[in-house]
């Protein structure tokens, strides 16, 4: 089968592999989908154990969802994405009318956007360089979108809840110091190992402020994938790009360029 393959840090090739071979209590899944995200920029460099595209994967029996009724199966890779999204707010303090600060425009910010809309925010605003991102932050009804905070009108005792959404070291830095009294910040988006991050640890006593973080999914695929369902999430705002896997290292040269939204490989595809 034909398979994106990391030759060395920085490199892909796209070569032929043997198909896999279901191990015990395991299914072999034709890919119909796979979607580009910030973690395959580390995994390009060598710090994660590489998964890329390929035609065929094997997988526990457990691993496996039906899908609701209604949802197609290419769009349902957005599920995973969103799951994240649903587990970052399983961990939240959230309250009704909160004012939520967002870093970050792409796939997972845009989806925190759309779960702070239906778990009752105030307001949500969105931080981007991006202005690409910003455009659509702002077509699913972001409250106000800019380049930098400095740019939004700041709520009289800060936003209740800020979200890093783009694992970025300055955005980070930045969005600590947004966070307000008795208020929440959260780390959602993936950082490098190396990044560093000041804190003022007085500020968090005196001002009650709680930091945490969330990874990956919890218990929250399920309630996901109903979410979606739902029409939660719109696929053809939030996938730009449904490329054959032949396109995978240009993929990534657009994704790393920060060029369209949520960018897919569909294997399935012919390539053009």
């Amino acid at each position: 089968m034909k398979a994106a393959v990391i030759t060395q840090p920085g490199a892909i090739e796209i070569t032929t592999i043997d198909d896999p071979a279901p191990g015990p209590r395991e299914v072999v899944v034709a890919v119909a989908a796979c979607g580009l995200c910030g973690t395959d920029l580390h995994i390009l460099e060598g710090e994660f154990t590489p998964k890329l595209p390929i035609k065929f994967v094997a997988t526990p029996v457990a691993n496996c969802t039906v899908l609701p009724d209604g949802v197609r199966t290419e769009d349902a890779a957005l599920i995973e994405p969103l799951s994240c999204a649903v587990h970052g707010y399983d961990i939240l303090r959230t309250r009704l009318a909160s004012r939520v600060l967002i870093y970050g425009a792409g796939t997972m910010g845009l989806m925190m956007l759309q779960l702070a809309k239906a778990t009752g925010a105030a307001s949500v605003d969105v931080v981007d360089i991006n202005a690409e991102r910003l455009a659509t932050a702002r077509q699913l009804g972001c409250s106000s979108s800019a380049a930098s905070a400095d740019e939004l009108d700041r709520p009289t005792y800060g936003w209740d809840l800020v979200i890093d959404s783009t694992g970025n070291a300055k955005a980070i830095q930045d969005a600590l110091g947004r966070v307000g009294k008795g208020s929440m910040y959260l780390q959602f988006g993936v950082a490098d190992y190396a990044t560093q991050a000041t804190v003022e640890p007085y500020r968090i006593y005196n001002q009650e402020i709680t930091i945490t973080g969330s990874m990956a999914v919890l218990h929250s695929f399920e309630r996901a994938a109903d979410l979606f369902a739902t029409g939660l999430i719109d696929p053809d705002v939030f996938i730009s790009d449904r490329l054959p896997l032949a396109s995978f290292p240009d993929a990534i040269t657009r994704f790393q360029a920060g060029v369209g939204r949520k960018l897919q490989i569909q294997p399935g595809l012919l390539d053009s």
